[in-house]
């Protein structure tokens, strides 16, 4: 395990975490796979893992994307796991994520459903700090906020990230995480931004190295961090995080999908 360092990385989180995907989002238009099971719950389902040989070779639909100011990214590749292939990141001391562009009308498919498993805890995990910005697991899910729903302020902070980072830039974002300092359940705002809202779904060792199913009312929870109306989403990253607190973990995620209410 490294030694604990000084944040050194993003301007602002806020701003670099959703800029995830400003890369992409205007060069990618995917067409959701939807299904419905014989419950007639409707799935939009991400682009899948379980559909993938073991090895580096990843979904097409899923581009891996570095940060900036950030020295080692995290490793990415396919693994076997029960007899399914899963998406496997190992984060040594780094950060980055794997972004899937979609499109979802969370009027329509509002629950957002996956299963994830970790390693161990980060030990400094601590969503009130800075230095504490590192998770075992985390799973955005981004949106894009028509400037007349934010601020002065924040308007004139999106102006200058665009012009930094580029004009797909998205205004917010939820971000799940497997946490430590805080319990599951609790939320705030990241340490860098008010622009990302921290939802803790997980925590701690004690299902550490077990698979967790975890189901999000993800439009629930977009209203309780940016109000109305409600947005589309307009990608989901997948990640770990650790090159704040200097530590390694491995998680693993299986295949997600935006879900109707059953």
């Amino acid at each position: 395990m490294g030694s604990v360092k000084a944040p050194r990385r993003r301007v602002a989180l806020g701003v670099l975490v959703p800029s995830l995907c400003a890369a992409v989002l205007g060069l990618l238009v995917l067409r959701p796979a939807c299904a419905e099971d014989s419950g007639g719950v409707r799935r939009v389902e991400l682009a899948r893992f379980a559909n993938v040989q073991p090895g580096n070779s990843l979904p097409a639909a899923w581009v891996h994307q570095t940060l900036p100011s950030v020295e080692r990214a995290n490793r990415f590749d396919i693994v076997k796991d029960g007899g399914v292939s899963v998406l496997r990141v190992i984060s040594d001391r780094s950060a980055s994520s794997l972004l899937a562009v979609q499109r979802v009308d969370l009027a329509a498919t509002p629950l957002l459903r996956w299963r994830w498993r970790v390693s161990r805890p980060v030990s400094a995990s601590d969503l009130r700090r800075k230095a504490g910005d590192d998770y075992a697991a985390r799973v955005y899910v981004l949106f894009d906020l028509p400037s007349e729903r934010l601020s002065v302020g924040d308007r004139m902070k999106m102006m200058t990230a665009r012009l930094l980072y580029g004009s797909d830039l998205p205004a917010a974002a939820l971000c799940y995480v497997w946490g430590t300092a805080q319990s599951v359940g609790e939320s705030g705002w990241n340490a860098y931004s008010d622009r990302l809202r921290m939802i803790v779904v997980d925590s701690g060792a004690t299902h550490a190295g077990q698979w967790r199913e975890v189901v999000r009312d993800v439009a629930a929870d977009f209203r309780a961090a940016f109000g109305d109306p409600l947005m589309p989403v307009t990608g989901v990253a997948l990640g770990a995080d650790t090159d704040n607190t200097g530590e390694r973990v491995e998680a693993r995620f299986a295949d997600l999908s935006f879900e109707t209410y059953p």
